[in-house]
């Protein structure tokens, strides 16, 4: 690649495939697993993360869409003003991710809030009033299928898979979900460290190592929490992403969601708001693989009609993650969906 970068060795990959499927397993379990001693993962993990080139940080727990409002926005700049608008927008604890998609002066995020309410002032108020943004067009997430925390690589046996399965936690009761101060302080510090020793998160937090994991036994277990490992995509052979715009039947919308997030290419898909009913974001080793992926979404789904696809050129954020052009982990603005409001234009979190 330019600039002297490296692809991710089969070894990197075989232990970012175990992290994704055990974020947070101790180095003897994945040491087990890969066939190296604990030692030697510990150390090929650190040389990742000091590089950026991965990293281990929370995801959205599947009852948390039930609590939050979420959305695919659509941004335009003006020309020649987007890198400014990127800056600006990156630094937004409710900007998700960050996508150049389509033409240079174009954003694609993914964007949270607390609430429908807060939805509507970030989309309506704050956001068209920031210099340079010519127009913004936002579709509601109205049910996740699936999001990026469950993409997973193919880079380990079908016997590693089965070692580093689990069950899924049992759904904790309807009471007790919500999000406390103390949640959003830790939801902080994982997402600057999904791996952080409880003691290091007991001490940062200001409370005990046995409070701290009691609460994320209860949060995972309650479903508002969940782990993931990232990656530098382009240096791990997913250099392309793609998002699909399509309509369905209403009536199969629900089996043709759940349908397309077993296609391991899957990385997010959700039923939205607006003219299109769908959208579908996939992961794939070249531009050759989109038509090829379409046409065997179109032989799956036939009732599925894909209106717009964009490839896109460059993420700028994912998850909280600032990425440099490799699509390395150069900063962290940890998300906080439930703060009130957006920072004034200009200002960073």
């Amino acid at each position: 690649m330019q600039d002297g970068v490296k692809l991710l060795t089969e070894e990197e990959l075989a232990l970012i495939h175990a992290l994704q499927m055990r974020p947070r397993a101790a180095w003897t379990d994945l040491g087990r697993v890969l066939g190296v001693d604990p030692v030697t993962v510990a150390r090929r993990w650190q040389r990742l993360s000091d590089r950026g080139e991965a990293w281990v940080s929370v995801s959205p727990g599947p009852a948390v869409f039930d609590l939050l409002c979420a959305a695919f926005v659509d941004i335009d700049c003006a020309a020649g003003r987007t890198d400014a608008v990127v800056a600006n927008l990156a630094m937004h604890p409710h900007m998700l991710t960050l996508e150049r998609a389509g033409g240079s002066n174009r954003i694609l995020a993914t964007v949270a809030t607390g609430d429908f309410g807060q939805m509507s002032r970030y989309t309506l108020d704050v956001l068209p009033a920031i210099a340079h943004i010519t127009a913004v067009r936002t579709r509601i997430v109205t049910h996740w299928f699936a999001e990026g925390g469950s993409w997973r690589i193919d880079a380990l046996a079908p016997g590693q898979r089965e070692q580093l399965r689990t069950r899924p936690a049992p759904t904790g009761a309807e009471r007790g979900r919500r999000v406390t101060q103390l949640d959003r302080a830790l939801i902080g510090e994982l997402s600057r460290d999904g791996r952080a020793a409880h003691s290091v998160l007991a001490a940062a937090l200001g409370t005990s190592a046995s409070t701290i994991k009691r609460r994320i036994d209860e949060l995972t277990g309650l479903g508002l929490l969940s782990f993931r490992c990232d990656f530098a995509r382009p240096l791990g052979g997913w250099p392309v992403a793609v998002t699909f715009w399509a309509t369905a039947p209403t009536a199969a919308l629900p089996e043709i969601g759940y349908g397309l997030i077993r296609l391991p290419q899957t990385r997010n898909c959700a039923a939205v708001s607006g003219t299109h009913n769908l959208v579908l974001q996939a992961g794939l080793h070249s531009v050759t693989e989109v038509t090829r992926f379409e046409n065997q979404i179109a032989t799956l789904h036939p009732e599925l009609v894909i209106t717009e696809r964009t490839i896109t050129l460059r993420h700028e954020k994912l998850l909280g993650r600032i990425l440099d052009h490799h699509g390395r982990s150069r900063a962290v603005v940890p998300p906080d969906v439930w703060r009130d409001t957006a920072p004034a234009q200009g200002r960073s979190c």
